[in-house]
């Protein structure tokens, strides 16, 4: 009980940090003394000290490590990155004990970290809490073992199941599920719309309602139809353009060559190629269908306003799967749903 108690709080560490570790995973880091925490971190952002090292860097009395346990929600790394290895760093020091809540699937580490712990005489124990630590890095997890990003579908639709009034853009969500899209944004890697979408409701895809990290903006424009002008492709965020027609690089946009045929598989195995690690699909209702025609999804999100009746205009995607939650904003209920055949 007392290892989950720690590896449970190692958990709490790491959500500190949802959104902002991409490409690298959240980890949370606790160091124990005689049932007393005397050190904890976590990894705030890519390209900075792993949760380990925070944690390490934290102890007061360095003296008392060769006698703590150091609880980690994933297995330390075992390669030089931008960082030295963090299983050569709890060696080094000479930890008593290292518990670990999820073991790291990246080829670059996958049991490494934990061998050379093992090895060095240390004992090590593994998967405690392994579930709430693999969900914990869904998105991480579901980019290395499935060599695609974790994929979002996100739309709202009103009472009598239309996107928008008379096929123009129709405020649907409220102010308080507005926030939560833009707060997810901003936990996710990329946000992906379509040509149709682009057009009729010039989105920025920003998270301009919260402060927060703005995704990376996809946009499916096989014929480049969506003037330059465009809010999409404002200066606020990366954006990558897919498209049959050139590839290049211009300012914070790319333009990168894709054919139509197999778009969505071809398209989530480029976006993979570029690092990312999760998408959000907001539209449309075209892009949206042809995602869950293929079952080529981890979560859904639907917002649906139950006082709004539209009567005409765009249909909401055909859905039809068992309901994970739900959530009430006011006159907004959203809706929650996971792809259980994706889930093992």
């Amino acid at each position: 009980m007392k290892d989950e108690f720690y590896i449970k709080r190692c958990i709490e560490l790491a959500k500190k940090a949802l959104g902002k570790t991409y490409p690298n995973p959240m980890v949370g880091c606790v160091i124990v003394h005689k049932d007393i925490i005397i050190g904890e971190g976590y990894h705030v952002k890519a390209g900075e000290p792993h949760a380990e090292i925070n944690a390490i860097n934290s102890v007061n009395n360095k003296n008392l490590i060769p006698e703590s346990t150091i609880y980690v929600s994933l297995e330390p790394c075992a390669h030089y990155g931008k960082t030295p290895p963090c299983a050569l760093k709890i060696v080094e020091l000479g930890f008593k004990k290292v518990v670990i809540g999820a073991m790291d699937s990246h080829d670059k580490v996958n049991g490494k970290g934990k061998k050379i712990i093992q090895d060095a005489g240390i004992e090590v124990v593994s998967g405690i809490l392994e579930k709430e630590c693999t969900e914990l890095n869904k998105r991480f997890f579901t980019f290395h073992e499935k060599r695609r990003p974790f994929i979002i579908l996100k739309w709202a639709e009103s009472e009598d199941g239309f996107l928008d009034k008379d096929f123009k853009p129709t405020q649907i969500s409220n102010l308080l599920t507005k926030q939560f899209v833009h707060q997810l944004r901003s936990e996710e890697h990329s946000i992906l719309v379509g040509t149709t979408t682009a057009l009729r409701d010039n989105p920025s895809l920003t998270t301009r309602e919260i402060i927060g990290k703005n995704p990376i903006r996809i946009l499916i424009d096989l014929d480049l139809k969506v003037p330059s002008h465009f809010q999409i492709f404002n200066n606020e965020a990366e954006t990558l353009v897919f498209n049959s027609k050139k590839e290049s690089e211009e300012g914070n946009i790319k333009f990168i060559k894709i054919t139509s045929e197999n778009l969505i598989e071809n398209l989530m195995t480029k976006i993979h190629e570029k690092q990312i690690q999760s998408v959000i699909i907001e539209g449309g209702s075209f892009v949206l269908q042809q995602f869950i025609d293929a079952d080529l999804w981890d979560e859904t999100i639907i917002i649906k306003n139950k006082n709004l009746q539209l009567r005409n205009g765009t249909k909401a995607p055909k859905f039809k799967q068992v309901l994970f939650k739900t959530e009430d904003f006011r006159d907004n209920c959203i809706e929650f749903y996971r792809n259980s055949k994706l889930e093992n």
